[in-house]
């Protein structure tokens, strides 16, 4: 019996498929799934199921100090214990093992993992690892028929990069947290790679903060030829000789106004014409299509989670690449011919393949262990995939389109116009050629149109416009901006650089999109600055890096590379220990910053944003115990202080954050003095008749609605409502019930919520008809309420209660942002 191990479950049954054409049994040991045919077992892992971490003698925050965490020895633990458990049986009745994760340093470390358990069972069996850069028919079958040897090195530098990571994350984050005294959920967390990342997004915040605009202005007048007229801008030669449009001095801009608005005609000085060349793109690389995704709306790592999905359904190759040029077994007129014939791909192919020749283009960069991102040739349907799969699938595909289409052309024609010494410009571009623009929509090609004119031609001159202007700060990094960034300065790798931004959100090191940081990651940063600059030095993580390249390599060993690791810890240390007190005075107040609402209405100390020790979060006073002066918070999502301040009781505004759902509160002590019962509906279902409790309209001071009984809490009856819009209470009436119909006004359209009670039992009933209350929720399918069975989530109660990172740990393709968007939604 042969063994097949796979990094995940959706791999194995994706393999066991191919491998068996379809014709495999499925079963379970120890609630993991097991794909059987023909004297072979295929089993998927939950990416790593063993990890790394210090003995138990050293989890006593309070009794170890955290410099001591440098040289302590290292443990690996099973993380998984039911997958390991039942690798470790069908280890046992196997004569033969194949690993099948993916092929990268990641993946070769889960590999080698694998391995070991193995070997603890079986020191004898022989095991072979096939890699593949796709989960299709003919590259899984070739990888199975040309198996190869796990490669011991690349796995120690994964390991390598463990065990540093465990080291420099665990002693620091214990040692910032102990000083400043923020234990529990809401420790201060730090890592090798997440520290000079999130100093990159400080750095641009303090750009922001420091910057001092300056004034300048700028002129536009139209001009005219026939019955056409066009923009143009005044410009001038500047000291350096360059054309410049900004005018620094207030009295020279006035002086051109009444120059141009004197007069209404303008000479022609000058006609530029010239032909551009716009080259296709290059392949996809990681970063590049984090980039492109997010230029179409999706986070980091909504835009990985999705491609991940895709290559483990065989449509894409695998998505973490640092290459940007094709292999030369790839035949891109075979692989268009794929598409020919598709309803909404098939004319792009189509067109392509009438070229004479095929020549893709291609990048700086070429690897050996993956080619670029591109579709494989295997074509979901729409029922297979979400809209958003499809939307990131097309966006692949086209991409493969653009690198084998050719050049697009513009045309670009310069008009300057003179008015005394005072000269005008229009730019206009025409697309003479569409080329690859014509199969890959995602770039600009919009045209700016100047007609034909002649030099001493004269054109009419009207409109003049004078525009005082500011200059502004840098942007904030977008999240693909920032990872292109930190491949730049070599932070990171291209499979944790969008986790590594998952990490600061979570850890409210940065909110909103594009991320900002908050007081706290301000804070940290400072302090590490100030104390143990290493700790924010890309230089430093880079280093790393190249270290586990040559761990990979060959040409250095583990020990060798986390040895050299602890001792430029313990040299960050020696700096750190005689600061401990500052430091966490600095972290306190900052802390304190980010948590502020403003003065308590009853004793004039702060009120702050606090969690209880259930996880919730609420507004309590500073003042406490004194004062026990408390507001509620929404009870699901993470609050968001706001600049915005309320008239009334000047308290900032607060923002719930749940997920990538966002939705404002408000001011906390409005919400509380709005909360009561609204107007009355009808007879209570359950009470009425017996005790004259009636439904009505209530609001809670957490800002939740809903209808219910008047006479609570004697009574609980309650139906859900809708937390925004104005509620109409309607003069129709439901037969049944002899309640009032209900309008809901957001947004646009109103949305006829009708009886309350009709209206909730439709939800259950649409609950009763999936088979299940999450496939209510919109963006959850039947294949993710499988995924979420199989990790004990079988209703909307258990999804409430999950643990978003427990559940994105346990569930394929779900990461915990999703699941904070369901619990908002439920």
């Amino acid at each position: 019996m042969e063994l097949i191990i796979t990094e995940k479950d959706n791999a194995a049954r994706r393999i066991a498929d191919i491998l068996s054409g379809g014709t495999y049994d499925s079963s379970r040991e120890n609630g993991v799934n097991v794909y059987e045919w023909g004297g072979k077992r295929c089993v998927g892992l939950s990416g790593h199921v063993v990890g790394v971490d210090f003995p138990s003698e050293y989890s006593d925050w309070r009794d170890v100090e955290p410099v001591e965490l440098i040289d302590a020895s290292v443990e690996k633990t099973a993380t998984k214990e039911n997958i390991v458990a039942t690798l470790r049986l069908l280890a046992r009745r196997a004569n033969r093992v194949a690993i099948a994760t993916d092929y990268d340093r990641e993946g070769e470390l889960i590999g080698k993992e694998a391995y070991d358990i193995v070997r603890e069972v079986d020191e004898d069996v022989p095991i072979r690892r096939v890699r593949f850069s796709s989960i299709t028919e003919n590259e899984v079958q070739n990888a199975f028929d040309e198996p190869d040897e796990l490669d011991f090195d690349l796995a120690a530098a994964g390991e390598a990069r463990q065990i540093i990571d465990l080291v420099w994350g665990a002693a620091l984050t214990r040692f910032l947290s102990l000083s400043s005294g923020q234990l529990g959920n809401d420790f201060i967390s730090v890592g090798r790679v997440q520290s000079p990342t999130l100093k990159l997004i400080v750095d641009r915040e303090r750009e922001i903060e420091a910057f001092d605009p300056e004034d300048y202005w700028e002129l536009f007048a139209d001009l005219q030829k026939d019955d056409t007229a066009f923009e143009s801008q005044y410009f001038y030669r500047d000291e350096d000789d360059n054309e410049a449009e900004r005018v620094w001095e207030e009295a020279v801009a006035e002086d051109v106004y009444d120059t141009l608005s004197s007069r209404d005609a303008a000479t022609v000085v000058d006609v530029n014409r010239r032909t551009r060349t716009d080259t296709p793109p290059e392949p996809f690389n990681t970063t590049q299509f984090i980039r492109a995704a997010g230029a179409i709306g999706y986070s980091a790592k909504r835009a990985m989670s999705i491609a991940e999905d895709l290559y483990t359904a065989g449509y894409i190759t695998y998505p973490r690449t640092d290459n940007t040029v094709y292999p030369d077994d790839l035949e891109p007129e075979d692989l268009l011919d794929e598409f020919v014939g598709h309803p909404s791909l098939g004319d792009s192919a189509e067109s392509l393949l009438e070229a004479d020749e095929i020549s893709p283009t291609e990048g700086d960069e070429e690897t050996t262990d993956h080619p670029p991102i591109h579709p494989t040739g295997e074509i979901p349907t729409r029922g297979d995939v979400s809209d958003d799969e499809w939307e990131v699938f097309e966006l692949v595909v086209r991409r493969f389109y653009a690198t084998v289409a050719d050049a697009a052309v513009w045309e670009h024609l310069k008009v300057v116009a003179e008015v005394d010494d005072c000269r005008l410009k229009a730019n206009g571009k025409r697309l003479v050629e569409p080329g690859y623009h014509d199969v890959y929509p995602y770039f600009s090609t919009t045209e700016n149109f100047v007609p034909d004119v002649d030099e001493g031609e004269e054109l009419a001159l009207s409109d003049v416009e004078l525009e005082d202007k500011q200059t502004q700060p840098p942007r904030r990094y977008g999240q693909s901006r920032l990872i292109e960034t930190m491949e730049q300065m070599g932070i990171g790798t291209k499979s944790t650089r969008h986790n590594t931004l998952e990490k600061l959100y979570d850890r409210g090191y940065i909110e909103s999109d594009p991320p900002r940081p908050t007081k706290l990651a301000m804070a940290v940063v400072d302090a590490a600055e100030n104390y143990a600059d290493r700790v924010v030095s890309e230089e430093m993580t880079a280093q790393l890096e190249a270290d586990m390249d040559a761990i990979a390599n060959g040409e250095a060993t583990l020990d060798d590379v986390t040895d050299e690791s602890r001792e430029m810890l313990e040299e960050i240390f020696e700096n750190l220990a005689d600061s401990r007190d500052e430091i966490g005075d600095h972290l306190r107040k900052s802390l304190k910053d980010d948590k502020r609402l403003g003065p308590c209405p009853e004793c004039g100390e702060d009120l702050l944003v606090r969690r209880s020790r259930h996880g919730s979060y609420f507004i309590g006073c500073d003042g406490y115990p004194d004062c026990e002066n408390t507001l509620p918070l929404p009870s699901t999502g993470k609050p968001l202080i706001l600049e915005d301040e309320c008239e009334d009781h000047g308290l900032n505004e607060v923002k719930m954050l749940a997920g990538r759902q966002t939705f404002v509160h408000g001011c906390p002590l409005c919400k509380a003095e709005d909360a009561g019962e609204g107007p009355i509906l009808g007879e209570c279902p359950d009470c009425g008749e017996e005790h004259g409790g009636e439904l009505a309209v209530k609001t809670l001071q957490s800002g939740s609605r809903l209808v219910g009984c008047t006479r609570y809490p004697d009574c609980e009856y309650s139906l859900p409502l809708p937390r925004r819009g104005e509620i109409e209470v309607t003069d129709e009436y439901c037969d049944e019930h002899e309640l009032p119909e209900l309008v809901v006004h957001s947004g646009d359209e109103p949305w006829e919520l009708g009886c309350p009670i009709c209206n909730y039992q439709e939800f259950q009933a649409r609950e009763s008809e999936t088979g299940s209350d999450l496939e209510a929720l919109d963006g959850v399918g039947a294949k993710t309420v499988e995924k979420l069975a199989d990790a004990g989530i079988e209703d909307l109660e258990d999804l409430t209660d999950a643990d978003p990172d427990a559940v994105a740990s346990d569930v394929e393709g779900v990461s915990a942002d999703r699941v904070r968007s369901w619990q908002a939604k439920a």
